[in-house]
């Protein structure tokens, strides 16, 4: 049953991408130069948002993310159905691409064939941070990290709580965590709100109540009325967070889907 879950939300995901990234690249554009360094992503999906990263003219004049800027990148998605898209983008981006044999054998003859050698490793991981028991070793033995991003996956985390004190103990100190997510509407007159666009928030959060259970079913666990950049903001071990909100009227979907984004440093 979850393999047929996993296959309906890739073929799912292939149209709502796009439709997502039409409505977060101006955000993601904003906080993806935070990104550094030995980089770990939590459920990057088809990872479309590498090419927001820095990047440089190669010496066959490819344009490749800049080996200066990002060492290593290790990507932790439970589902194998988005493996396909997520080797394509790593490739197109002018990553060496590399499976994680022990969380996913399937993966053994599957990666980068021809590679250079100024080319950034960027492994694919089967598996989540929900718990510390069941962290990848994979994951575990690449760490400290220097960022760790999540762009729109804590919102389906089991316990998102547990999720982020992972990642706090993963991240080296002084190392960021880079974040984009839905979140609840925040309460009106709250400072962090950038654009506001003269949403009702109390109605649309009332909504979104609502809403969760179904979406949560529907779409792989998410959950929209989650106050994700306040639960980050106040777990122990960071030196500071920052973060804004936004209230997007693109359509009647983003209205249900308001959006925290910032970088929390973790203390040295």
């Amino acid at each position: 049953m979850a393999t047929v879950y996993d296959w309906m939300f890739k073929t799912l995901w292939i149209v709502e991408s796009e439709r997502n990234n039409i409505k977060v690249d101006g955000y993601r554009k904003m906080i993806w130069p935070e990104i550094t360094g030995n980089v770990l992503e939590l459920g990057p999906g088809f990872a479309e948002s590498l090419r927001f990263l820095n990047h440089v003219t190669a010496s066959d004049g490819s344009y490749v993310v800049d080996p200066h800027t990002i060492t290593s990148y290790t990507a932790l998605e439970p589902n194998a159905f988005m493996y396909g898209n997520l080797q394509k983008n790593a490739e197109t981006n002018g990553f060496c691409v590399e499976y994680d044999c022990k969380s996913y054998p399937e993966g053994a003859d599957a990666g980068t064939h021809a590679s250079r050698e100024d080319m950034v490793p960027f492994r694919i991981v089967r598996g989540t941070l929900d718990h510390a028991s069941t962290i990848p070793q994979a994951v575990l033995d690449n760490a400290p990290y220097d960022t760790v991003l999540t762009s729109f996956s804590l919102c389906t985390a089991k316990d998102p709580e547990a999720t982020i004190k992972n990642i706090i103990r993963l991240l080296k100190p002084g190392g960021s965590h880079v974040f984009i997510e839905h979140v609840r509407q925040p309460p009106p007159g709250d400072e962090r709100v950038v654009e506001d666009n003269n949403v009702n928030a109390v109605l649309w959060g009332k909504i979104q109540d609502w809403l969760t259970p179904l979406w949560a079913l529907a779409g792989h666990g998410c959950h929209i009325n989650r106050r994700t950049g306040e639960t980050i903001a106040k777990m122990d071990g960071w030196e500071s967070v920052e973060y804004k909100n936004v209230r997007p009227v693109i359509d009647l979907q983003s209205r249900v889907m308001p959006l925290s984004f910032g970088k929390a440093t973790k203390a040295r």
